[in-house]
C-alpha cells in the first residue's frame, strides 16, 4: 500500500476519493482542516500528498509551503477550484509538484499521482495504448469499437468506456468508484446504481461461451476474468 495524506474538507468528495485511492492500493489518511494536514505532514510517512486549496483555517497553499519549509520533499498535488494561471503559478511557487482544477476525472487523478511517483523513481511515463485484448475480445480505443471473435458489440460510448476500463487491465479488481468515475466524471453521484445497470448490460452483450466474463467480487467491485474453454 502507497501511504497517501488527503486534505479536503468536502465530505463526500473526500470520502469519493478515499475509497477510490483505497481500491487502487493507497493508504490514505484524511484530513480536514489546514492544521491537520501541516501537523500530519510534518509527522512524515507518507509517499504523497494531496492538499485541497480552499479548507478553514489554513489554505492548501499555505499548507504547502509550511511543508516545504519544514523540509518535507515528497510530492505535493494540489486540487482546487481556481484554475487561472496566477493561481497555477501561485502554488508551484509554493513547492507544489502538480495542479489538478475541480472538477476533476477520478483516472485523471490516479495518472497524476503515478506520474509523481514515477518522477521520484526517475522512469519516463507511459504511452497510453490505443488497442486493448483479452482471449476473444478486443478494444480499439481510437475507433472506439469492441470486438468478440471479430463480431462489433455494437457499444454505447458508455458502455465502451466501461469495458475499455476493464479489457486494458485484465484481472484487476475496479471499484464502483472507479468505474463510476471513469465513464461518469468525479460528480457522478456514488449513492447511484447506473454501474450495475451497466455492468448487467455489458454481461448480456458478453453472453457467449468464450467471452471473458464480469465477475462480482463481493464487497469490493468487479474483475475480467477469462471465459471457459
Amino acid at each position: 500500500m502507497i501511504p497517501l495524506l488527503l486534505l479536503e474538507d468536502e465530505a463526500r468528495i473526500a470520502s469519493f476519493v478515499r475509497r477510490g485511492l483505497a481500491a487502487e492500493g493507497y493508504a490514505v489518511t484524511c484530513v480536514a482542516t489546514g492544521a491537520e494536514a501541516l501537523a500530519a505532514g510534518l509527522s512524515g510517512g507518507h509517499a504523497l500528498i494531496v492538499l485541497d486549496v480552499m479548507v478553514p483555517d489554513m489554505n492548501g497553499m499555505e499548507v504547502c509551503e509550511r511543508l516545504r519549509a519544514g523540509g518535507v520533499s515528497v510530492p505535493i498535488l494540489m486540487l482546487t477550484a481556481r484554475d487561472a494561471v496566477e493561481d497555477v503559478v501561485e502554488g508551484l511557487e509554493r513547492g507544489a509538484d502538480d495542479y489538478l482544477a475541480k472538477p476533476f476525472a477520478f483516472e485523471v487523478l490516479l495518472a497524476r499521482l503515478a506520474a509523481l511517483l514515477r518522477r521520484g523513481d526517475g522512469a519516463s511515463p507511459a504511452r497510453p495504448a490505443e488497442i486493448a485484448a483479452f482471449g476473444a475480445l478486443s478494444l480499439d480505443r481510437g475507433q472506439r469499437q469492441a470486438f468478440l471473435d471479430g463480431r462489433d458489440l455494437g457499444l454505447t460510448r458508455l458502455e465502451f468506456d466501461v469495458l475499455w476500463l476493464f479489457a486494458a487491465n485484465p484481472g484487476r479488481v475496479h471499484s464502483r468508484e472507479r468505474i463510476l468515475s471513469h465513464a461518469w466524471g468525479a460528480d457522478a453521484d456514488p449513492l447511484t446504481n447506473v454501474v450495475d445497470v451497466y455492468m448487467a448490460r455489458l454481461r448480456k452483450k458478453l453472453d457467449h461461451r468464450d467471452a471473458p466474463k464480469l465477475v462480482t467480487v463481493r464487497g469490493v467491485g468487479y474483475r475480467l476474468d477469462a471465459g471457459s474453454a
